[in-house]
């Protein structure tokens, strides 16, 4: 059933429809042609119901929102970017529904949440990882918090209590470190220490374990 009232954009469909977009692109590079293969993911930004009447929240500015969102975290990618007033459920919430083809159409610059060429690179495929996950979260948190909007804090959900900026710190630190042990490896020398730790992770662990002590 279609809804009474909502907002649509397409983002990197140039003159055509977002399936005819996805289409060319799958001919284009060969991908996406058997039934089992994901051809597009589907995102959801809820907004708290409170943020209507509290922070002017309307369906015009969540779909601002949206697409901003969607040009900042899923470049390259045909998309459709849909605004409702409502959930199902008549609670209030504003909300906003990405659909990216799966499929990049052209090369985008690498952002620091970009892990491998893949994630870049023209004719390569959306990887929905629990790295890429945990981004998008902290995107939103910071989306609603510039936007003087209420939000949970997502990664606290979660169980996790590293900041973004540390978490991506890490991951490369990781790399340059495992990089560092394979050449070890090859002239016959043992790593020394083979999981990289930032120096607030550091820091993190030494107050927790004087705190275990008291």
């Amino acid at each position: 059933k279609l809804r009474d009232s909502y907002l649509l954009d397409t983002l990197e469909c140039g003159e055509s429809s977002f399936a005819m977009a996805c289409l060319i692109a799958n001919r284009k590079y060969g991908k996406n042609g058997r039934r089992e293969d994901v051809k597009t993911h589907h995102y959801i930004i809820s907004f708290d119901p409170k943020d209507a009447v509290e922070n002017g929240l309307t369906m015009e500015r969540a779909q601002a929102l949206g697409l901003q969102f969607c040009k900042e975290n899923f470049p390259g990618h045909p998309a459709i970017v849909c605004a409702h007033p409502d959930g199902h459920n008549s609670a209030g919430n504003i909300h906003v529904h990405i659909v990216i083809g799966s499929l990049r159409v052209r090369t985008v610059e690498r952002q620091p949440f970009m892990d491998k060429p893949c994630d870049w690179e023209a004719g390569k495929k959306h990887r929905c990882t629990s790295a890429m996950l945990r981004h998008l979260r902290v995107a939103v948190m910071e989306m609603c918090e510039q936007a003087d909007l209420n939000q949970i804090n997502l990664l606290e959900a979660q169980g996790d209590h590293v900041s973004e900026r540390e978490y991506w710190a890490q991951r490369r630190g990781q790399r340059r470190l495992d990089h560092a042990n394979a050449k070890l490896a090859a002239e016959g020398q043992q790593p020394t220490q083979t999981v990289y730790q930032t120096e607030l992770d550091k820091l993190r662990k030494q107050i927790y374990a004087v705190l275990n002590k008291t």
